[in-house]
């Protein structure tokens, strides 16, 4: 493809962002993958990302939303009927999760992707296992859980600066992961913690663009660990990236 082509797919894919029209998004930045693999630059992966997270926002929050009213004693006369629903968006949600994480595994990380890009994509691939595994139940929730932390820890071993977006964003995604899913709080703790005094050591040396971006996430670091350490109930409306 063409380096015109590539530039026009990437405006279709912001036109279609601006028109909420996220499925036609995710298809333009797959072109865009199909051509770059996972050379793509800093701000065409915000745009993937912002794409994948978009196609799937309505269905977590629709399942959330479902899971309370079932929880309503009354609305008991329609349980069934309610679970059956939930279950349709639920395997909608999981196949547009599986459709991101197949995205990335064929397009991007089969081909040359190395350092940043490739911790922001592996990281990636564990967040949408992690976002499957809200809703699995069973040998399915079994399976998406154990392929999410092995996707979390290969991302782990990418090193990267500790400010850097990219790792914060990957502490701050698995330690939700092991305090929501894998029910570790302590671990979570201890992630969370960790990597925000890396951080914090070494913000002082950044430029002013790097301090911002680093900010945001630091932030959401500490409300994640002022919300777990005061709670250790794990029902909080914790963060992640």
């Amino acid at each position: 493809m063409s380096s015109e082509l590539i530039d026009e797919k990437i405006f279709l894919a912001r036109v279609a962002e601006q028109a909420e029209r996220f499925e036609d998004m995710v298809q333009y930045l797959s072109e865009v993958l199909d051509a770059k693999g996972g050379e793509v630059n800093a701000d065409e992966r915000n745009l993937l990302s912002v794409a994948f997270k978009n196609l799937i926002s309505s269905k977590r929050a629709a399942c959330r939303t479902i899971t309370a009213i079932e929880q309503n004693p009354k609305y008991a006369q329609f349980a069934e009927a309610l679970l059956t629903y939930k279950r349709g968006i639920e395997s909608k949600l999981h196949d547009d999760c599986q459709l991101v994480i197949n995205t990335i595994r064929q397009k991007a990380l089969s081909k040359s992707c190395e350092g940043e890009s490739r911790a922001f994509f592996v990281k990636m691939v564990g967040d949408y296992y992690r976002y499957i595994a809200e809703t699995a139940k069973d040998a399915k929730l079994e399976e998406v859980k154990n392929a999410a932390l092995a996707a979390y820890e290969d991302a782990n071993q990418i090193t990267l600066a500790p400010c850097n977006p990219i790792k914060l964003g990957l502490a701050l995604n698995f330690s939700v992961f092991y305090y929501e899913v894998m029910k570790n709080h302590e671990k979570a703790i201890e992630l969370a913690d960790v990597a925000l005094e890396q951080a914090l050591d070494k913000i002082d040396e950044l430029e002013e663009d790097e301090f911002r971006d680093a900010k945001s996430i630091i932030e959401l670091l500490k409300e994640n660990l002022t919300l777990w350490k005061e709670e250790q109930e794990g029902n909080g409306d914790v963060q992640d990236f």
